[in-house]
């Protein structure tokens, strides 16, 4: 996969998805290229910036016990990785589209880079800057979601894929909203 193409995937349905589709990037080396790597990210944010920040966002949150946090965080990050690429192809066999195990894992893998990367805003302690990067993620990776739904299901009706993304998306705002109660819930 060329990361120059990444941006592209945001707003195309062929840009980037389509040489993504010809090199067929193995599972194991999108998960450990990819994923293993990206989803360390918040974990890492949550371990430097609780501590540091977390008062600033919730009185309390600093003097929680971040080390622990940031494990069960990444943990929950890879049953939620492999949950997600399930719920696609079950998603997918619900709406009588076409994608394969492992696109649906593609697109499992894909979909999360930006709220991984939107961790990144954890070094500044605004709790409003920190909630717009978390929702412009969330909404970049809606559009992965559709984009690559409609690229792997070779999709004409955007309709259809627009409800699948939903879907989807649904899932996966339960699944962030659970990852999120892991780090404001006292534990």
């Amino acid at each position: 996969m060329n990361i120059a193409q990444f941006p592209k995937m945001i707003i195309s349905s062929h840009e980037g998805w389509d040489q993504l589709e010809k090199t067929h990037p193995s599972a194991e080396k999108l998960f450990f290229s990819l994923v293993v790597p990206l989803s360390l990210l918040p974990p890492i944010m949550l371990y430097h910036a609780g501590p540091h920040f977390g008062d600033a966002f919730f009185p309390g949150l600093g003097g929680k016990p971040w080390n622990m946090i940031a494990v069960m965080f990444f943990l929950a990050e890879m049953v939620t990785y492999a949950g997600m690429g399930w719920l696609i192809k079950t998603i997918a066999d619900t709406y009588k589209v076409e994608i394969t195990l492992h696109d649906a894992y593609t697109l499992s893998a894909l979909s999360p880079i930006p709220l991984w990367l939107s961790s990144l805003s954890l070094l500044a302690p605004s709790l409003a800057f920190n909630a717009g990067a978390a929702l412009l993620a969330l909404g970049i990776s809606c559009a992965i979601i559709y984009h690559g739904v409609y690229a792997f299901c070779h999709m004409h009706e955007e309709t259809v894929a627009a409800s699948f993304t939903y879907t989807v998306a649904g899932a996966g705002l339960v699944a962030w909203a659970f990852l999120m109660l892991l780090v404001i819930l006292p534990i």
